[in-house]
């Protein structure tokens, strides 16, 4: 029999533990998640039908493409929003943004990091998003490295921002962060030039993989960095687009393997483009992922 003592120091010991290495238990399973540019057409057209259908193939989170720009969630304020997803038994913990820097037809782009970022984040909050992640620098953004230095004290500040609201700021990647500059990668900077609790990583194992570069030794390297992943394929074509998970070459049981260490939180299926019925392709990749993954 366990004696008191015993039990209180095996207690202990666990809360140690756990307070040493917090990515340890990341994820909850039963959240499979779809980025909901990859139904972007069925969104625009009718959102309610199509969060129905991703709910109905088996998706239990989606994360946000719109808001910036017109500062709605897919045409409705947040707290519509977040009912419709409540009204089909999905959260969205996470939702895409743009840096801003970009203008819209001569005009400042608002909704972004560098315009009414402080609406972005209340609307962020009362939708229940948990990680607001800045998606994409278009070219105009991305500049030499030491504009990415400027790039991450932006993020430092919107970082700061959103963690009075409880909310965790993250960067999603491409592959271009990893076109070498002097012989550093502009990733590297926007890792190692932002406060590792301010800013994380929205891991995007499609582009990681295109860039000749291994999702492991980023998480070894940088672990609990990657809450957010995009579970992505990268078919066996000589183009190496996109395709259904489980399709490609991309080996996900092993990437997986290393959750905890990431600090995985949630992770969402994306697929750019589809061969067919964007709906047949999410519906393929849930199936392996079910059978597969989780």
């Amino acid at each position: 029999m366990t004696s008191r003592r015993s039990f209180l120091k095996t207690t202990a010991m666990l809360s140690a533990g756990l307070l040493a290495a917090p990515h340890l238990f990341a994820y909850d399973k039963k959240y499979i998640g779809l980025q909901l540019y990859t139904v972007r057409d069925y969104m625009q057209a009718d959102p309610a039908a199509a969060l129905a259908k991703v709910a109905q193939i088996g998706y239990t989170s989606v994360e946000g493409a719109t808001y910036t720009g017109n500062e709605k969630f897919y045409g409705m304020d947040a707290k519509s929003f977040a009912k419709l997803l409540k009204q089909n038994g999905l959260i969205m913990p996470s939702s895409h943004y743009r840096l801003g820097e970009e203008q819209t037809n001569g005009a400042d782009t608002q909704g972004t990091l560098l315009h009414d970022w402080d609406k972005a984040v209340d609307d962020a909050a009362e939708a229940g998003i948990k990680y607001m992640v800045c998606a994409y620098l278009s070219v105009p953004e991305r500049g030499n490295l030491d504009h990415y230095k400027k790039i991450a004290e932006t993020f430092n500040k919107a970082g700061e921002r959103c963690k009075k609201a409880g909310i965790q700021l993250t960067y999603h990647n491409h592959d271009f962060e990893f076109i070498q500059e002097n012989g550093k990668y502009p990733y590297e900077i926007l890792l190692n030039d932002t406060d590792k609790n301010l800013v994380k990583m929205e891991m995007d194992l499609y582009w990681v993989t295109k860039a000749k570069q291994d999702p492991i030794a980023l998480i070894n390297e940088h672990p609990g960095r990657f809450p957010l992943w995009h579970v992505k394929d990268l078919d066996k074509t000589p183009e190496r687009m996109f395709t259904e998970v489980g399709n490609g070459v991309i080996d996900f049981k092993k990437i997986f393997a290393h959750a905890d260490k990431a600090g995985l939180k949630y992770f969402f299926v994306e697929q750019d483009k589809c061969p067919g019925d964007p709906y047949a392709s999410i519906t393929q990749s849930i199936t392996y992922i079910k059978k597969n993954l989780v």
